[in-house]
């Protein structure tokens, strides 16, 4: 389970930088980021365990984001705001998770994304 995103109060951990491969290395599926390049397991350990906490602190980050951008889409001073179910059907969700995502970016907007609402990154997925 992934870990809850750092607030506003908390320094964010920065992990491993996810570097791009280039075009012709991500074309081959056996090669991910040159993990099949390390031969000593604890390095293969610590450079995959550096790539798993980068992949989730972006997934979280991202998830934030979007939660950011559906509270605005949601927007009732908006004149083109957008319903619970337009959100869903844009981003691919039920109209719930639409609707808990619309306030857990209300709550960030506001900067009271802790108040004890569960609604953390790691409780909404």
């Amino acid at each position: 389970m992934a870990e809850p995103t750092p607030r506003h109060h908390e320094p964010r951990l920065r992990p491993a930088p996810l570097l791009f491969e280039p075009a012709e290395a991500a074309g081959d599926p056996e090669h991910f980021f040159d993990l099949e390049s390390i031969d000593d397991p604890r390095a293969l350990l610590d450079r995959a365990t550096e790539l798993a906490q980068a992949f989730r602190a972006a997934a979280d980050r991202a998830v934030e984001f979007q939660a950011i951008a559906a509270a605005q889409l949601a927007d009732p001073r908006r004149f083109d705001r957008l319903t619970s179910a337009e959100i869903a059907g844009r981003a691919e969700w039920t109209e719930d998770y639409a609707k808990k995502m619309v306030e857990f970016g209300r709550d960030l907007l506001s900067g009271t994304e802790n108040t004890g609402h569960g609604h953390g990154a790691a409780d909404i997925l």
